[in-house]
């Protein structure tokens, strides 16, 4: 038996009088490389002009902080936020997914290195004597024995495995960026439930409040109608009025149930429901809010940044895939003992080694490279329409947030003017109608338009909180992207690319 460590490694070219003269012959051959013409990227990054933004100035620092949800002062709110974030399970997939992303990038680092292995075998064999070999060796039996260091290194003159890892540094960091995005769409989703309890629980204060008006209106009816004053029909109609104001009850207390499940869902934790206290509504908190869509902030938002991230990922690939098309320049040595009888295994006699320089230049292989070529830049096209789409929805919903928070603050000013004036007019026709002056009927119409607009006072309020909570999530709540470890920072090239990443529309004005 020929042991199979005495042979030396498998290589594509035979060895060449040193690194010098591989390269030239490497260099020599280019012109007989695989062709890449007519393969380009046709998409273009648009620039943050294109889509109307302007600068936000102090106005946009005000929305720059990432735990936003404590401007509330709500001490049970920063709890049940805090427990969604810790126990959320899509927000652990999240996570994970990131996890899996950064495991990539250090497989990635992998062929940038020289590898090394060291082998070993130990065999006893029958020699037949019919062979090539004659006695003492053919016939005989005997021990063979082999230990051996064996490298390589791929030298990455043309930037294959670098892009490779940048690639995978990019698709790294667009993890990162959706487990932020996540986490803020958590967030946002857990504080909008929490304020649409203190809602409810607002609207079971109006309607225990009317409740106990109809009650009042009762027991005035009845002492009128003992004094002469009233019919059974006034009677009739007062009473009707307290089973109504019961169903309100009940239907808001079903509302309240089902928005502390929901709450308990997004905490990952099905005992919340009992444990939550009634929450009160707020008051909307005191930041300025934008005229226009802000670039800075709307560079920062989570999912913008990870659609930048996917253009210099995927600018990465395109350029690992155009490097397949020049050659690949290794060097491969190995060294040890191989010998007949262990005895000998260690002797200087029994001493091997290699060393060998070797390149492979692909010439014809079946369309394989452009195939691969034209796949990784339409993926780029397609990254970069993905980025412009991005862009152009983020730009739509904080249009649409501003111009719902403008129009709602609005709405209140004229809610809060036409309250004074139904509860003025109610209290009216009360004392018209107990110095029977007015019908019942008149009182009715009174507290009906006063019910109606303490529920809108109640609705508008807790719609102004929940357009707030939106804005603070469509305006990036406070995202800061985190700049690469010195262990991640890939080449030259992607540094500065990562840092247009990371400023997001900022950097939108040039393509990478």
């Amino acid at each position: 038996m020929i042991n199979t460590l005495q042979r030396k490694p498998p290589r594509a070219f035979r060895p060449v009088a040193g690194i010098g003269a591989l390269a030239l012959v490497a260099a020599s051959v280019l012109t007989a490389c695989a062709d890449m013409s007519g393969i380009h990227s046709s998409a273009e990054m648009r620039p943050a002009a294109s889509f109307g933004l302007e600068p936000g100035g102090e106005v946009a620092a005000a929305w720059s902080h990432q735990s936003w949800w404590k401007d509330y002062g709500d001490a049970q709110l920063d709890a049940v936020v805090e427990q969604a974030l810790a126990g959320n399970p899509s927000l652990k997939m999240a996570q994970i997914r990131l996890d899996r992303a950064q495991a990539v990038v250090s497989a990635a680092k992998a062929p940038l290195l020289p590898s090394a292995e060291l082998a070993g075998d130990v065999s006893r064999d029958k020699f037949t004597a019919n062979t090539l070999y004659p006695p003492p060796l053919g016939g005989a039996t005997e021990n063979s024995a082999a230990l051996q260091a064996q490298g390589s290194w791929e030298l990455d003159f043309f930037g294959k495995n670098r892009a490779a890892l940048d690639a995978s540094i990019g698709a790294a960091q667009a993890a990162a960026a959706d487990a932020q995005a996540a986490r803020l769409l958590l967030a946002s989703n857990v504080v909008r439930q929490y304020f649409q309890l203190a809602r409810e629980e607002a609207q079971l204060g109006v309607a225990k409040r009317t409740l106990t008006q109809r009650e009042q209106m009762l027991a005035l009816v009845h002492s009128r109608l003992n004094a002469g004053l009233d019919t059974q029909l006034e009677l009739r109609q007062s009473q009707g009025g307290i089973p109504e104001a019961r169903l309100q009850i009940e239907t808001v207390l079903e509302q309240q149930a089902l928005t502390r499940n929901a709450l308990a869902a997004l905490a990952g934790d099905p005992g919340l429901a009992a444990r939550l206290k009634a929450p009160g509504l707020p008051a909307a908190g005191a930041v300025p809010v934008p005229a226009a869509v802000p670039a800075d902030l709307l560079g920062r938002r989570a999912d913008i940044v990870a659609a930048r991230w996917r253009v210099e990922a995927a600018t990465q690939d395109t350029a690992s895939a155009r490097a397949k098309f020049y050659p690949n320049i290794n060097l491969t040595a190995y060294a040890g003992w191989s010998s007949f009888g262990f005895s000998n295994l260690f002797k200087s006699s029994s001493e091997q080694w290699g060393f060998s320089p070797a390149f492979s230049l692909p010439l014809f292989e079946g369309g394989r490279l452009r195939a691969n070529l034209r796949a990784k830049t339409a993926d780029l096209d397609g990254a970069i329409e993905s980025y412009n789409a991005a862009v152009l929805d983020a730009v739509h919903e904080v249009a649409d947030q501003l111009a719902l928070s403008q129009s709602v603050a609005r709405q209140q000013d004229e809610q809060a003017q036409a309250l004074r004036v139904a509860e003025s007019s109610y209290e009216i026709a009360r004392q018209r109608y107990q110095a029977g002056l007015s019908t019942q009927l008149q009182v009715l119409a009174a507290e009906s338009t006063v019910l109606t607009q303490r529920r809108a006072e109640v609705d508008l309020k807790a719609r102004a909180l929940d357009t707030q909570v939106a804005l603070w999530r469509v305006l990036g709540g406070g995202f800061q992207a985190q700049p690469l470890s010195s262990a991640d920072e890939g080449s030259g090239a992607f540094a500065k690319a990562a840092l247009r990443a990371q400023s997001a529309l900022a950097g939108s004005s040039s393509q990478p």
